[in-house]
């Protein structure tokens, strides 16, 4: 009986977050944890969403390059009075010019193109860093998803260790005549429920690890950062947040900034364009040269470029609207998640402190006093219960307030300027 007793007061008396790993032995060389900022370094060079908003914006900085080109100037060949009849016959009376056409743009189209091209690097820019918040958004919550199954899987062994011990002290008990033999029934059942959910327990643990590997590109082995997943942050009352430097409201003036562009764009395309050519023809009949000097403008009747004016306009105004939604919506969606991470922050806190050591108590008392013949079995699998549930609540609760603080991390990421680089 001494020993049945010991048994469920150790099992009773564990850490109160039930650490995921074991630690080593004194012999043993302990094992680095694998930590968020590892994973974190590991997706960003293998994530295929970063490459490719890398990839956007080296398309953007390309196109930039060719707004700022010029037209290229157009060879010119002409044979006239070939082919003919009588005496334009053959090549004998043919008249040969050659020479270049040059466009010359006018209404600062090329300046237009420009701007346009950088206010798209621009937005490129920023969804690359938006790219970038929203990776490490998702592998910060499946780190946190891989570091809270495995902590269920130790709770889970706790549980199974619990239900074996009690299964114990109830067969000791009824072999001793002290207890009935549907309480040994019982236990059984216990026992076997409780392994049962360590076994889906661990399989969790596996694919949540595996879609971790997956997202940063590589196996992840050893523990995680226990340390980093039990530690709380302290939160004072919610500081006010710039909203004008956010990835969101940076994103939506970028939208606004690129139509501005391309209003001043279809502005200066209602400017017409000139074209000069310059050449010489040779005159086969009589064996000599002249000058050819021409102009061209188009004629703007039928299409003067205001409905592309019109349409253009309409889009800025589109654009603005939505920056100011932009706005509205980062502040309001700031606020619920500074407000949600100070609650998860006393909730996380609530559920490590007394209530867990209280539970930790019961469960100890429940498993002397069952042990001892002073509580019934019910008494000790309600105290066994709680604590396992006290347990998984604070779990939960952890996991939970690093969720809150990704998502704000994520809301509140600052812009990148335009200088910095991907």
């Amino acid at each position: 009986m001494s020993r049945v007793v010991a048994a469920l007061l150790a099992a009773a008396s564990c850490a109160p977050a039930a650490q995921a790993e074991v630690p080593p032995s004194a012999g043993q060389p302990s094992i680095a944890p694998f930590t968020l900022e590892q994973a974190l370094r590991a997706a960003g060079v293998a994530s295929p969403s970063v490459e490719a908003a890398d990839a956007d914006l080296r398309a953007a900085e390309a196109g930039r390059a060719v707004a700022r080109l010029k037209p290229n100037p157009e060879a010119q060949l002409e044979v006239e009075n070939v082919a003919g009849s009588r005496s334009y016959s053959g090549l004998q009376s043919a008249e040969t010019t050659a020479g270049i056409a040059l466009p010359i743009e006018l209404g600062g189209k090329r300046s237009a193109r420009v701007a346009l091209a950088d206010a798209q690097v621009d937005r490129a820019r920023i969804a690359a860093a938006i790219a970038e918040a929203e990776l490490q958004r998702r592998v910060t919550e499946a780190y946190i998803d891989t570091a809270s199954s495995e902590r269920r899987i130790a709770i889970a062994q706790q549980e199974a260790d619990f239900a074996a011990a009690g299964f114990r002290a109830a067969t000791a008990r009824v072999t001793a005549g002290a207890a009935s033999p549907i309480e040994q029934q019982r236990a059984d059942v216990i026992r076997i429920n409780a392994n049962l959910a360590l076994e889906k327990a661990k399989r969790e643990a596996e694919v949540a690890r595996g879609s971790l590997a997956r997202l940063i590109g590589q196996s992840v082995s050893g523990p995680l950062d226990d340390a980093w997943f039990e530690k709380i942050g302290t939160y004072g009352p919610a500081e006010p947040v710039a909203v004008e430097r956010t990835l969101v409201y940076a994103a939506a003036q970028a939208d606004f900034s690129a139509v501005s562009a391309q209003v001043g764009l279809a502005r200066s395309q209602r400017v017409p364009d000139l074209t000069l050519t310059a050449g010489a023809r040779y005159f086969s009949d009589t064996n000599s040269t002249a000058a050819v000097v021409g102009l061209s403008l188009p004629l703007p009747f039928f299409n003067n470029g205001r409905a592309s004016v019109d349409q253009a306009e309409a889009l800025e105004r589109a654009a603005s609207s939505r920056r100011r939604v932009a706005a509205v919506e980062a502040e309001r969606e700031i606020a619920e998640a500074q407000a949600a991470l100070a609650i998860a922050a006393a909730n996380a806190r609530a559920a490590g402190g007394p209530g867990l050591d209280a539970a930790m108590e019961a469960a100890r008392i429940a498993a002397i006093g069952y042990a001892n013949g002073k509580f019934t079995q019910l008494d000790l699998i309600e105290g066994q219960r709680t604590l396992a549930q006290t347990r998984a609540a604070y779990v939960d609760a952890l996991a939970e307030y690093h969720r809150a603080e990704a998502l704000l991390m994520r809301l509140t990421a600052p812009a990148r300027n335009s200088g910095d680089q991907p």
